[in-house]
């Protein structure tokens, strides 16, 4: 039975998931490298063609905790995937099964729509880690992330 704390992101929860962002941010000791606005994320959910989908947890009229994802493609499976961004939960409700019940939210979204993996990046020292391994998670320990922004983005896009 889904989790009636948990629904899809409304045009009215942009700041809230905003201000969520920032306190990952914070979480993951990068709190100089968010520079997301509200005009950003409400364009990027609620836009013409949106590209970006998210969830939220309410807690007694209150937005405890949320997750942003996009679908991504397994040219190996022949189906997309949904690739989660974001996940968020206020300190002040660990452990009380937010967490898990956004990633239960995905995994329906990835089963009603024939989506064959639900994949995310999670940083080693986050204590986390052991609780997505016993969801079942299996960390991607071969795979290494490479990601080019900034300078090296365009100096490499100028070469197009």
């Amino acid at each position: 039975m889904p989790d009636d704390r948990i629904r899809r992101i409304r045009p009215e929860d942009v700041e809230a998931a905003v201000a969520l962002a920032y306190a990952l941010a914070e979480y993951e000791r990068a709190p100089d490298e968010c520079h997301l606005t509200a005009s950003q994320l409400h364009e990027a959910l609620f836009g013409e063609a949106p590209k970006l989908f998210g969830h939220v947890a309410e807690v007694d009229g209150e937005i405890a905790g949320f997750t942003v994802w996009f679908l991504n493609f397994s040219t190996w499976r022949g189906v997309h995937g949904i690739y989660l961004e974001d996940l968020f939960v206020l300190p002040a409700h660990r452990g009380s099964g937010l967490g898990k019940a956004l990633l239960a939210a995905l995994a329906a979204e990835c089963v009603a729509n024939g989506y064959g993996r639900l994949e995310w990046s999670v940083l080693d020292w986050n204590p986390a880690t052991e609780f997505y391994k016993a969801l079942g998670a299996v960390p991607m320990d071969e795979w290494t992330v490479n990601r080019l922004t900034d300078a090296p983005l365009h100096t490499l896009a100028a070469q197009a």
